[in-house]
């Protein structure tokens, strides 16, 4: 039995954090049900690249990243017949999860306190760029935008330089996705005790915010406003940054003295074990960054393997996909999509449980492919299911792309 098997999600959510935050759900075996719209429905659908043979209404390569093992139902909320199959659906549901700006659901009549009339018991999440109060509730926003305002986004980079974007989206994922999927399970554990649910009120600024707890702290005791390439674990110490080699770059960690002494025998310079903490651009940092810069990053490897000091390459996304920890780790899976001539590759669950492992090889839904499914099992006759599809309230599998990503 999967850890959260028996659990009933309802995701209207689009695009990032809203579709993360129930593959987590859905990967260790919750029941998500995808409730997109008569249109387009979740806007990642269509966003490029698609693999080579694989159906177009089944899901770009970003929506089946996010959407493996979930299935799909198309329903008209401005419609009275959407909103009663959203109803009773609700009424045997133990999660709905969405991400519109906040009184958008109650503004359409299905808003959490309608819906709890008809399951007290429901956990409703909802994910924003600013909380459900404030003075940001109505704004609009993405990644960039949050961190940016927490103060997140002006703390990173070298001192002097612009501001540096991650990557990875920190605000959509660390601040949405992983707080919601928090926030949900301990309202669920909350509700094991009471029979009650609850609202979950999830802000991707406050998430962002509290990624940096320990930088906050230290403000707090002594009133010291950091800046961006001041920070210890941020580039400012000789011992933690990146490194140029000859051929490319690898991460030095040495932050405890014994990694930092194991770095500097190995290299031949004792005369360097006092010197650890020197801030970036001292004549210490050029020293050590000359001495990077005479080998190759093959040959930095062969030395962390000899000399432990957390030494480790930089890669490029291929190799770190290809690369002997990702493979042990199980965290890239093939998954078999139905209509593709073969198995796509999709990254794996991040978490790992003894009993019961997730399963992250299930294939994603088509658009509406599970609309006539779950209106039977909601005890919908076959001419009702009829009249709500000609009434727009509801539709079936679309045939192609509804519209453009970016609209």
């Amino acid at each position: 039995m999967s850890a959260l098997e028996g659990l009933k999600v309802l995701d209207l959510s689009r695009l990032l954090p809203g579709g993360f935050c129930s593959l987590l759900l859905a990967d260790f075996g919750a029941d998500v049900l995808k409730v997109e719209d008569t249109g387009m429905g979740d806007y990642v659908r269509w966003a490029p690249p698609h693999y080579e043979g694989v159906d177009p209404s089944a899901g770009s390569a970003l929506f089946l990243s996010l959407n493996r093992g979930k299935r799909s139902i198309r329903l008209n909320l401005k419609e009275e017949g959407g909103r009663a199959v959203l109803l009773r659906l609700v009424g045997e549901s133990d999660v709905l999860l969405e991400s519109f700006r906040p009184g958008v659901m109650d503004r359409l009549g299905v808003g959490y306190e309608r819906l709890r009339e008809e399951n007290p018991g429901l956990v409703y999440c909802a994910i924003s760029g600013y909380g459900q109060d404030g003075p940001y509730r109505d704004k609009a926003g993405h990644d960039m935008n949050y961190l940016g305002l927490v103060g997140l986004l002006g703390l990173t980079g070298e001192a002097g330089g612009p501001p540096v974007q991650a990557a990875g989206q920190i605000a959509d994922l660390g601040g949405g996705a992983l707080m919601a999927a928090f926030g949900i399970l301990a309202a669920l554990r909350e509700r094991d005790r009471s029979g009650q649910g609850q609202f979950v009120d999830v802000s991707m600024a406050d998430g962002a915010l509290s990624w940096l707890a320990m930088v906050a702290a230290r403000h707090f005791a002594d009133a010291t406003v950091p800046h961006r390439g001041g920070l210890e674990l941020a580039g400012v110490y000789t011992c933690y940054r990146p490194y140029q080699c000859s051929d490319g770059w690898v991460s030095l960690g040495a932050l405890e003295p014994k990694f930092w002494q194991a770095w500097c025998r190995g290299v031949g310079r004792e005369d360097l074990i006092e010197k650890q903490f020197e801030p970036a651009g001292s004549e210490v940092h050029g020293e050590v960054e000359r001495v990077f810069l005479a080998r190759t990053r093959e040959d930095w490897e062969r030395f962390a393997s000899e000399h432990d000091c957390c030494l480790e390459p930089i890669l490029e996304l291929d190799e770190a996909l290809e690369s002997e920890l990702v493979r042990a780790r199980e965290m890239v899976v093939s998954v078999d999509q139905p209509g593709s001539e073969r198995p796509v590759r999709l990254l794996g669950t991040p978490v790992k449980m003894s009993r019961t492992p997730g399963d992250p090889r299930s294939p994603g839904p088509t658009l509406g492919e599970h609309t006539a499914e779950v209106l039977e099992a909601l005890g919908y006759a076959a001419e009702e299911i009829a009249a709500l599809e000609e009434a727009g309230a509801v539709a079936g599998p679309a045939g192609g792309p509804q519209g453009p990503f970016m609209a």
